[in-house]
């Protein structure tokens, strides 16, 4: 079919950041107002969220018009906690209204999740995804590069360390799988965890949950917190009537709408774009652009 937005989208594998303006300016046609900017980090590049996104999303916020309102397009798989309190401060300074709106067509996880949890509110489809909100660890194992969860290496080594305890065995296996891990990663990990619980705590607190105590608000996001609480994996998505029950504002994209349609549109290029070889980040308005390269070590 000639409208097939996966067959439009290789005839344009070399995206300029003209192909996606036009769906960016669509989509805004359906947010009251709304300034659209979107933030983007690759699920095939091993990146993260980090400090620095936050000064390019600023180096595009700062040129363009908020005075009605800012609403961010998120597509990530997480990273740094620090990092996304910067970005929901950031996005919140920067809009007209003090608030912004988060869009999700994808996948947003792990500090992705916490920037969603500092909107006003959050749109997602049936499809869309959030995550447990612990920090993604980038580590180099041999010659290669590869991000895990912080709760499955800390609970990894608890579980080995554990079963080395209690073994009436032999002991040289678990003291060999062991040597793989360094305790002071492992509280350091530990520390990053309860940081990013905290962060999110006290985003929701400030934000869309301003009328709940902490203890409440940590009771409700428990699913985000907590793996034991039903999603047992880092990896496992959070979907929209998730999300809902834990008391988020969200609203929901019907997929049957022209607003849907547009929004996948400008999800499927830019995601396209960033998982592609010219690039592993990408904020974008209709006028300004800023993009990260794809990692040197990434490199061929």
């Amino acid at each position: 079919m000639a409208n097939n937005i996966q067959k439009q989208i290789f005839a344009e594998r070399g995206q300029y950041p003209l192909t996606r303006t036009k769906s960016i300016e669509e989509v805004q046609k359906h947010l009251g107002g709304r300034t659209l900017v979107t933030f983007f980090t690759s699920f095939d590049h091993i990146v993260e969220i980090n400090a620095d996104d936050c000064d390019m999303l600023q180096s595009v916020l700062q040129h363009i018009d908020l005075s009605k309102g800012l609403a961010l397009m998120i597509d990530s798989p997480g990273g740094d906690g620090l990092a996304a309190e910067l970005i929901v401060n950031t996005c919140r300074a920067y809009s007209g209204t003090g608030d912004y709106w988060a869009i999700v067509p994808g996948s947003a996880k792990s500090a992705a999740s916490i920037i969603c949890m500092g909107a006003s509110k959050i749109l997602m489809a049936d499809s869309s995804q959030l995550g447990p909100v612990d920090p993604q660890i980038i580590r180099k194992e041999g010659q290669t590069w590869r991000q895990f969860s912080a709760y499955n290496l800390v609970s990894s080594y608890d579980k080995l360390f554990k079963d080395a305890v209690n073994t009436k065995g032999n002991l040289e296996p678990f003291l060999q799988q062991l040597q793989a891990f360094d305790v002071r990663d492992i509280n350091h990990y530990r520390d990053l965890i309860s940081l990013s619980e905290d962060i999110a705590i006290k985003i929701l607190k400030s934000g869309m949950m301003g009328t709940k105590t902490k203890p409440q608000i940590r009771k409700a996001i428990s699913l985000f917190l907590d793996p034991k609480m039903g999603t047992i994996s880092h990896a496992r998505s959070i979907n929209r009537t998730e999300a809902e029950g834990c008391g988020l504002e969200v609203e929901k994209l019907d997929v049957n709408s022209t607003r849907w349609k547009t929004i996948y549109d400008l999800y499927v290029r830019t995601q396209q774009f960033v998982n592609s070889e010219y690039a592993s980040k990408c904020v974008e308005s209709t006028d300004e652009v800023f993009t990260v390269p794809v990692p040197q070590f990434q490199r061929s």
